[in-house]
């Protein structure tokens, strides 16, 4: 149970981002850039201190017997700092999204009415294992005007503690309050739970992880949820796929980074390509270690693949592991994803236009490729400098969400002494 001193140590968090956000929103745009440099260049002076309590998480981790795809989600190195510090020059170099006058008009009696974009206010961040997500959501929340309240995973606690300190002390030197980034270092479910319920000071929640954790806030949040979803993706590869292509994309999508949720968990796969190209497949298959859960057309070609369950079809392995299922039309393939996808990103090879246009109109997800692997579906790789996460719902935002999906709108009017 959570002690009165504890309530009011969160609730004080969430009243000085409150505060933190009314001052924030009349920053201007060249002082908030101008931050999110000195952050990044803040990051990257003290990524050994990073890096020293980031192998805290680590050994703890370890000790703990994680999987090594956790254990990739959890681990920083110099590179990936120095990245995630560029991802915030990225964000500051791009347009800033409030302000923004979307429309305007003139009523017949004279009332002037204009749209304009505003920010949402105070986010709150509940994500697990990825530190990562500390420096993006940061940067992403302040660049588009608001304050940010972050519930990290236990498991990355000394590596977030840091990254926020190291931001905090970065902020002190720009016109951005440091209460605009809190902190919520209490790694409790109770804790967890009152941030669900804090509507009078949170504008909106995001969380970013596992299943569990995404429902968990959907199903207890009386704050409003912007819902990130699991991505069991799916690649077919058509009867008229391109081999080189074909094998190209597959091992990007899955053996890139096989722990994101962008990787490609599941395979359909075109009968008559798979009787033309199966040596091609089996030797790619091998030479990158994946392993296959296939259905019994699978099975009589893929050597010492394993029966797949149900649970297969819909298992998001974050591994190299793969499910495969053959299929005799495009229509069977778009039927499979409908059942078990989660609208994530969904992906194509086929040299037949029509087949792919036909596929990307029927296929309901975030994210739809045709010819490019799916790994694609991310802030920074489509331009957004980085992402708060990847929506798979259809209100407000969808796919991966940067800058403009952190706004909401307002609508001014000006009159000369109108009444109605």
């Amino acid at each position: 149970m959570r002690t009165l001193k504890e309530q009011t140590i969160l609730e004080a968090q969430a009243i000085d981002a409150k505060k933190a956000a009314k001052k924030l929103n009349l920053i201007k745009a060249e002082e908030k850039k101008q931050a999110l440099h000195t952050i990044a260049e803040t990051l990257e002076r003290e990524y050994k201190t990073i890096l020293k309590e980031n192998e805290k998480d680590l050994k703890k981790a370890r000790e703990k017997g994680f999987d090594a795809a956790y254990l990739d989600r959890l681990a920083l190195s110099k590179e990936r700092i120095f990245e995630f510090a560029n991802g915030l020059r990225e964000v500051a170099g791009l347009e800033d999204p409030t302000g923004k006058t979307l429309s305007d008009w003139t009523l017949e009696n004279g009332l002037k009415v204009t749209k304009v974009t505003v920010p949402l206010g105070v986010i709150g961040m509940i994500y697990e294992a990825r530190p990562n997500v500390t420096v993006d959501a940061t940067g992403l929340a302040l660049k588009s005007g608001n304050a940010i309240i972050l519930k990290g995973g236990s498991s990355a606690i000394h590596s977030n503690k840091a990254i926020v300190s190291i931001i905090h002390t970065a902020l002190s030197q720009t016109k951005i309050p440091k209460e605009a980034v809190q902190f919520i270092d209490r790694t409790d479910r109770e804790t967890t739970r009152q941030l669900f319920t804090m509507k009078e000071h949170i504008d909106v929640l995001i969380p970013r992880g596992g299943a569990s954790l995404i429902q968990s806030v959907i199903n207890n949040a009386t704050v409003p949820v912007l819902e990130t979803g699991v991505g069991n993706c799916h690649l077919y590869i058509d009867a008229s796929a391109d081999v080189d292509k074909t094998l190209s994309i597959l091992v990007n999508a899955k053996t890139d980074r096989p722990a994101v949720c962008n990787a490609a968990e599941t395979v359909i796969i075109h009968k008559d390509w798979l009787e033309k190209h199966k040596e091609e497949l089996v030797r790619t298959l091998q030479e990158h270690h994946i392993t296959v859960y296939g259905d019994e057309e699978a099975l009589a070609v893929i050597p010492d693949a394993f029966p797949a369950g149900e649970s297969d079809w819909s298992n998001e392995y974050l591994s190299l592991k793969i499910a495969m299922k053959v299929v005799h039309h495009v229509d069977e393939a778009i039927a499979h994803i409908d059942k078990y996808g989660t609208k994530h990103s969904e992906a194509i090879i086929t040299e037949n236009s029509q087949t792919a246009l036909h596929f990307m109109q029927a296929v309901d997800a975030s994210a739809i490729y045709h010819n490019a692997s799916t790994r694609f579906t991310d802030g920074g790789a489509l331009g957004f400098g980085a992402e708060i996460g990847i929506s798979t719902q259809k209100l407000h935002a969808r796919g991966p969400m940067g800058l403009p999906a952190l706004t909401t709108i307002k609508f001014l009017m000006t009159g000369n002494g109108h009444v109605r």
